[in-house]
């Protein structure tokens, strides 16, 4: 058999070979795929420290900045299929998903590129202020300095685009760290940028554990910004060591999504079936709440256990699988314990509800509680639940119901429910006749409450990654 391949951190334009190093795993057939380092305080460091000595030098300008970004989108592109199978692999992502993720991925560097010339300012009406009628002034938008990236695993290219692209379109310099479950992905990522021209220490990779690697970033003064994506309690743990210093929190959601009488039941069933089970239910924003009109009630689980039914689960280097694994056997047996908990406690299973070490088969759940842990908590899993309303305000009540805020969802072709949902439903993002798992790359995502700070999307992500500068002038 082949020696598995050892991968380093990407430190000042150089491979560096770490000290210590961890498996990456395949996430259905449980074999090592590789070894990457799992840096140390003083890696972490040298990291940050050519990030912050890049941001000194002179910056590139937009234009070169937006060429880097689209030749990586154009290098992408080539490397479809490759980037989709180490997906796969690594993250156990079926691979009809994985090469979406990469098409989605390599619009993200683009409209991040066509973002990053568009970075400006504007003209302040400040003559009109007595005493300042000699005056001139405008705004302009400047670089943030060292943004460090922390990734997680479930979209471990589109992600990572979503922090790194918009980062470097406006002037920055990163230091990058994927989730430890699924850096293969990124570590190709970043060999692709170097190919594509980013110069010397805009961008830096390393990686390792959170509760070190991730500590170790945090420690250092140097980066002016934090961008992360993953659980609520990680991310509150940034928030405070952070200090002064911004961050963007892209967190959790038990994504609720509202199926009125009037909407279209097979519609609406097919896609809470395919946004609830797909990348094994773990998004933050996957279908997990399902709130039903009363009279529709039947009919609708009737359709969506029929879709689900359907679904392939299994292999995910196989092109007909639906569902893949879960990223982690113990992921599995935690999800297996809150169900076992919610059904002594009188929920009824009406379909799937076993797994095999990481592989969960899809699974509904009906005659839920409010304070059971599969409603209340983010499952993050292929579950989910049913619950029937016989008002709608009864169903948004119940919808914000929760600490958490990203994105719901909205079926029906009522104009004045559709509006009152709009207002009403407290989430940074509602989806009408659509779930809560839509997402375009172009569009302003993030959340509320537990669900986060800040906003992703190139355009939004690069006014959260630089800071607005006013300039007056004394003309008199």
């Amino acid at each position: 058999m082949a020696e598995q391949p050892t991968y380093g951190f990407y430190i000042g334009g150089q491979w560096v070979t770490p000290t210590k190093t961890m498996p990456v795993s395949d996430k259905y057939r449980g074999t090592t795929l590789a070894y990457v380092g799992s840096a140390t305080r003083e890696e972490v460091q040298a990291a940050i420290e050519a990030a912050d000595q890049a941001f000194q030098s002179q910056s590139p300008s937009p234009q070169e900045r937006a060429q880097w970004l689209l030749r990586s989108a154009a290098l992408l592109q080539e490397r479809r299929q490759d980037f989709a199978h180490l997906m796969a692999q690594e993250g156990g992502k079926p691979l009809k998903e994985a090469l979406g993720e990469v098409d989605r991925a390599v619009q993200t560097f683009i409209l991040s590129a066509e973002e990053g010339k568009r970075i400006g300012g504007e003209t302040l009406p400040i003559a009109a202020q007595p005493g300042s009628e000699h005056r001139l002034a405008f705004t302009m938008r400047v670089p943030i300095g060292v943004v460090v990236a922390i990734s997680p695993f479930n979209f471990p290219l589109n992600l990572v685009a979503h922090k790194v692209a918009p980062a470097l379109a406006a002037g920055n310099t990163v230091v990058l760290k994927p989730a430890s479950y699924t850096p293969l992905t990124t570590i190709r990522l970043v060999e692709v940028l170097a190919e594509a021209g980013v110069p010397a220490g805009r961008i830096n990779l390393i990686t390792g554990p959170g509760g070190s690697t991730g500590d170790y970033l945090l420690e250092d003064p140097r980066p002016a910004f934090y961008t992360f994506t993953g659980s609520a309690v990680v991310g509150q743990h940034i928030k405070e060591a952070s200090g002064l210093r911004r961050v963007a929190l892209e967190l959790g959601n038990n994504s609720p999504n509202i199926v009125h009488s009037d909407a279209d039941l097979t519609q609406a069933a097919v896609l809470c079936a395919r946004q609830g089970f797909l990348s094994a239910g773990q998004k933050c924003i996957s279908v997990q709440r399902i709130y039903v009109h009363q009279p529709v009630y039947e009919a609708f689980l009737a359709e969506l256990v029929a879709v689900t039914q359907r679904l392939v689960v299994g292999d995910p280097q196989d092109p007909a699988t639906d569902v893949g694994p879960m990223i982690d056997p113990q992921e599995a047996e935690r999800v297996a314990a809150w169900l076992d908990e919610a059904v002594s406690a009188g929920a009824r299973i009406v379909c799937g509800g076993h797994h095999t070490g990481a592989l969960f088969e899809p699974t509904i759940v009906a005659d839920v509680q409010p304070e059971m842990k599969l409603v209340c908590r983010e499952v993050f899993a292929p579950l989910v639940t049913v619950t029937p309303y016989a008002d709608f305000k009864e169903a948004v009540k119940a919808a914000n119901d929760t600490v958490y805020g990203l994105q719901a969802g909205v079926f029906t072709h009522d104009l004045d429910l559709a509006m009152h949902a709009a207002k009403e439903l407290a989430y940074g993002g509602v989806i009408i006749n659509d779930t809560s798992a839509y997402r375009a790359d172009l569009m302003p995502y993030g959340g509320v409450k537990q669900s986060g700070i800040g906003r992703e999307g190139p355009r939004y992500a690069i006014e959260e990654m630089t800071d607005l500068r006013t300039v007056v002038l004394n003309l008199h």
